[in-house]
């Protein structure tokens, strides 16, 4: 076996009680690496086509990379797959924090849970030993208090993902938490874990990841971080800020500059929201205590604020906010009060639901109460007016909580809307029954830029952190699927090579560049591929006008300019070599990236003859 893999992944059948080993095959591994990269071929492979995202046959895994754990620099991220309910189609999402690590510290590389358990439950990993405890004394509580009870009982070394109340409601937007706020946020899989009543995983162990050459590692490690601490080069993107703030200080400047969506993608930031000072880095840490980071983490973007005071008294330890929270409660709602994103932020992590989608919906229930599709009648007394951050703070609490109106968009924007009714689609701003990320792909319009075709045409869709698709995006599958964090790319440029010189160092694999993007061309085949069998083409899917610039801003830095998606999912269909109608891959393709069951699959004419 390869080194960087513990060997194992664990399975879980929730309804007979019954755990399995199953010892990891190094040809996937080389072929697919981990993470969703994995988990893609798992759930391709055992799953039949149509399952009830929220019915037994749902397969819900979570796994880690060959870079987790090892002291490769950013390798602490865990991916949780499945198929979403808020899509019905390929579901992943990504988190940070300590439980990736300490997953494989227990002994396994991932894992995989089918079936409903009859009563809330919670799956211990001790060490290499697997047991699913009774968690009814947890089912209710939100996810900080979760946590705290499984480390009392297992120590604080234990690690935990979990979800809230709005996960065991099965909000299609709820989430999976570690750490108080490392949300593993998107594709709705919060709500899944919820539907198998599976509240926790606790993790704790003291086993050694394998490496090949240490020495190797080290000296990756030392390079890379003299490149995140000396001067960026000419040209690049590096963010020397991005230590102190994370990513909190560009909501302001985005703002004002067109990159981040105003007014639910209707307005334009120097016009609709000229102070959004509010929303600056300056702002995001002023009530902070200290920073954090996650496991082992050469950079340690995160802070933890001190209690809140006045208004909103959220708890000391809240999670400083985000670019992408800031975005969703603060441009898309014309939000500008601090204090009041602080305390969402606390009431999405603790309740556990995703804060783009909530707050991207709570900007569509705003813009049809400016309408007046809705009304105080409608919205329990609350005034949903542009800017009224009581009201955001009011309404994300009955979101989170499934009470009143919050009962309508506790779903999401597309689901509400269907409810809603009276032309209140033109306002839910989403990509296949998910809301878009807060980076508006008017403002890419550089040569080989794909931001409109990566909202529809990565497998998740509306996806922030799917930067391109087609072959300009391969290397981000290779992020993903190492357990190396995206976030990398803000603080050194280049950072595939240094992903390169990790995972051959940790393998002992001499993999080359062009063997490392093939094999993220091959993940992002297959994600594909899992959506074309459930009956998904993503030219069903599409962009909301408004988000394309179509018809043209008419003032702001934007003005004039409109992204050309259908320019862009052409060149990427060819590129892919995909059906520009039907958007299956061509055999030779399939064939050619070693996908052969999925050849038989999608051309029966060939089936058995290779």
């Amino acid at each position: 076996m390869a080194r960087g893999y513990m060997g194992k992944i664990l399975h879980v059948d929730l309804t007979n009680g019954r755990l399995e080993d199953e010892i990891l095959d190094e040809k996937m591994c080389y072929d697919f690496i981990g993470g969703y990269g994995i988990g893609a071929r798992i759930l391709y492979s055992r799953q039949k086509a149509g399952v009830d995202p929220l019915g037994p046959d749902n397969m819900l895994g979570f796994l880690t990379g060959p870079l987790t754990g090892t002291q490769a620099s950013f390798a602490a991220r865990l991916t949780v797959v499945g198929k979403s309910p808020l899509t019905d189609g390929w579901g992943d999402s990504n988190c940070g924090g300590h439980f990736a690590p300490n997953l494989k510290f227990a002994g396994y590389d991932g894992v995989f849970f089918t079936g409903i358990s009859e009563r809330p439950v919670y799956l211990l990993i001790d060490n290499g030993k697997a047991e699913i405890r009774d968690a009814g004394h947890l089912w209710g509580k939100d996810s900080y208090a979760t946590e705290d009870i499984l480390k009392d009982n297992f120590g604080e070394k234990a690690e935990c993902v979990c979800i809230g109340p709005t996960g065991e409601n099965r909000s299609l937007l709820s989430c999976i938490i570690t750490r108080r706020g490392a949300v593993a946020g998107r594709s709705g899989l919060g709500a899944v874990m919820g539907s198998k009543k599976l509240k926790a995983i606790a993790v704790r162990g003291d086993r050694k990841v394998p490496v090949a050459d240490q020495k190797g590692v080290m000296e990756w490690k030392k390079r890379h971080i003299a490149a995140i601490k000396g001067p960026a080069p000419p040209g690049s993107v590096v963010d020397k800020e991005f230590p102190k703030y994370g990513t909190s200080h560009v909501a302001d400047p985005f703002a004002q500059a067109g990159n981040a969506p105003i007014k639910n993608w209707g307005g334009v930031g120097v016009v609709d929201f000229p102070d959004s000072s509010g929303l600056s880095g300056d702002a995001a840490i002023a009530n902070q205590e200290k920073k954090a980071g996650c496991w082992h983490c050469v950079v340690g973007c995160e802070g933890q604020l001190k209690a809140g005071t006045g208004q909103y008294n959220y708890p000391r330890g809240t999670r400083r906010v985000e670019y992408e929270t800031q975005g969703a409660f603060g441009t898309m709602c014309l939000n500008n009060n601090t204090e009041s994103i602080n305390m969402i932020n606390h009431l999405c992590n603790a309740y556990g639901i995703d804060t783009i989608s909530a707050g991207c919906t709570i900007a569509f229930a705003m813009e049809c109460y400016e309408k007046g599709i809705l009304t105080k009648a409608d919205t329990d007394g609350i005034e949903l007016t542009w800017g009224n951050h009581e009201a955001i703070v009011a309404m994300t609490e009955k979101m989170i909580k499934g009470e009143g109106f919050g009962r309508i968009l506790a779903d999401g924007s597309k689901k509400a809307a269907e409810k809603i009714g009276k032309g209140s689609e033109k306002y839910a701003m989403h990509v296949g029954g998910q809301e878009i990320g807060m980076h508006d792909p008017k403002f890419h319009q550089r040569p080989g830029s794909f931001a409109a075709a990566r909202y529809q045409m990565d497998a998740t869709p509306g996806r922030h952190t799917q930067m391109s698709v087609g072959p300009s995006g391969f290397h981000i599958h290779i992020y993903n699927v190492t357990g190396w964090c995206l976030l990398c790319d803000l603080v050194a440029a280049n950072s595939i090579t240094y992903i390169q010189g990790f995972l051959n160092a940790v393998t002992g694999w001499d993999r080359s560049m062009d063997d490392l993007l093939e094999a993220g061309e091959r993940i992002a085949n297959i994600r594909h591929a899992f959506n074309l069998r459930e009956g998904i083409n993503p030219l069903d899917w599409q962009i909301p006008d408004r988000v394309i610039g179509q018809p043209p801003p008419e003032q702001g830095p934007m003005t004039g300019v409109s992204a050309d998606a259908q320019a862009q999912i052409y060149w990427t269909l060819g590129a892919m070599d995909w059906d520009r109608h039907t958007t299956v891959p061509s055999k030779k393709k399939l064939l050619q990236l070693g996908l052969v069951d999925i050849a038989e699959d999608f051309w029966p004419e060939s089936a058995g003859i290779y």
